[in-house]
């Protein structure tokens, strides 16, 4: 039977980086993906460029039962000591919007500096190879890995396994499962950074407004986002829709504010003094995408000139603008999620080490935790940080 010191189960972007830093310590490592390729999603993320941290990382912009627990490893292991790593392999980036920093060339530069360093620290990479079970040695401390290429043996055992979200990229539930079956709790998982679907007799008035993008803010509950909307065939995406995501639940409404602060009800009524003839459309149209401004017209059976329209109409108009309150009734699903919300409890983690405290030597990290950042590189900062404190230990 095979021995190694550390198997790291993912060769995603936690996988990879626990990997590379329990190797650096002089480890026998091991990383196992059933995947042909390793890195995938880092490969597409951010349109091929990769989003791969960002300037603001703060425990607020992480969704979990336990708010507190990414503290200890994203302090440790910070967004700068990534930025250091980057220029250190000389991958040029920029900073795109909101401290997003992104790749000035491909993100499989990233991939190929992960790759790189994990061989030269010694660490070995099987690709395209399944993994049937973790157990515990029946005798004696550690685990043996059951794989398509035969049994092996660990001291430790690091899951980065992912969660569930884009299942075309070979995305699966092994993690919970496993965790599940050394007796870990788990916080129920749901589809994340999701655009969000509406029933049909709204897509009736939506779908002509598909390709639409707009400036706003979408709230739901004490929770807004201030960034771009997205109009769809099956609802609402965008930055902004994808944020609110995260906190929405079914049965919950959504509401968007495409005021910028502005009075609009001040801006009609003063449109309506100064050219009387012009269609309300048209005014509209200074402060919205033209077709949106249509659907407003229209909606309000106001398809005549604003000269003619009583203000206490354009301030209705200008109310809903501000507040519109919409009923999503679901999401894409995992099948376009940029994450998975929820996933193995950290209660049953150490937040320093990120060890199951009832099992020495077997590790959780990255997505497959009950750990979700924000849209624009948080989620890729957890993969570093988490895979990092685990890297230390294991």
């Amino acid at each position: 039977m095979e021995q190694r010191d550390v198997i790291v189960l993912g060769a995603g972007a936690a996988g990879l980086f626990a990997g590379i830093e329990a190797a650096r310590r002089g480890r026998r490592v091991l990383v196992i993906d059933h995947a042909k390729a390793p890195g995938e999603k880092i490969r597409i993320s951010g349109g091929g460029r990769c989003n791969f941290t960002n300037l603001g990382i703060a425990p607020d912009r992480f969704l979990s039962r336990n708010p507190r627990f990414a503290l200890s490893a994203l302090k440790r292991y910070t967004q700068w000591d990534f930025i250091a790593r980057m220029d250190a392999a000389g991958i040029a980036w920029h900073e795109k919007t909101l401290g997003q920093l992104f790749c000035d060339g491909p993100a499989t530069q990233v991939v190929a500096m992960l790759v790189k360093d994990l061989a030269a620290a010694g660490g070995e990479l099987w690709l395209g190879c399944a993994v049937q079970g973790v157990r515990a040695r029946a005798t004696g401390p550690g685990y043996e890995v059951e794989t398509q290429r035969g049994i092996l043996r660990a001291a430790s055992v690091i899951v980065a396994t992912g969660g569930k979200s884009i299942p075309k990229m070979g995305a699966t539930g092994f993690g919970y499962r496993l965790a599940e079956e050394f007796g870990l709790p788990l916080v129920e998982t749901r589809p994340a950074l999701v655009p969000l679907t509406f029933a049909e007799q709204e897509l009736v008035w939506m779908k002509p407004l598909a390709g639409v993008a707009v400036e706003g803010r979408v709230s739901h509950g004490r929770h807004s986002f201030d960034e771009a909307m997205l109009f769809t065939h099956r609802g609402l995406s965008g930055p902004a829709v994808l944020q609110i995501s995260s906190f929405w639940r079914e049965g919950d409404p959504v509401t968007l504010d495409l005021s910028h602060g502005r009075d609009l009800a001040a801006a009609l009524r003063q449109a309506k003094v100064e050219f009387p003839k012009i269609a309300l459309r048209t005014a509209l149209g200074r402060l919205v995408p033209e077709r949106l401004a249509r659907y407003f017209e229209q909606a309000f059976g106001a398809e005549t000139a604003i000269g003619t329209l009583p203000n206490p109409l354009l301030d209705q108009i200008a109310a809903q603008m501000r507040s519109w309150r919409l009923m999503p009734v679901g999401s894409e699903g995992y099948r376009t999620a940029e994450v998975t919300l929820g996933g193995v409890d950290t209660d049953a983690l150490d937040a320093r080490t990120m060890q199951a405290k009832a099992h020495p030597g077997l590790y959780f990290i990255g997505e497959v935790v009950d750990v979700t950042g924000w849209l624009g590189g948080y989620n890729f900062q957890w993969a570093w940080s988490s895979g990092w404190a685990a890297g230390q230990v294991a």
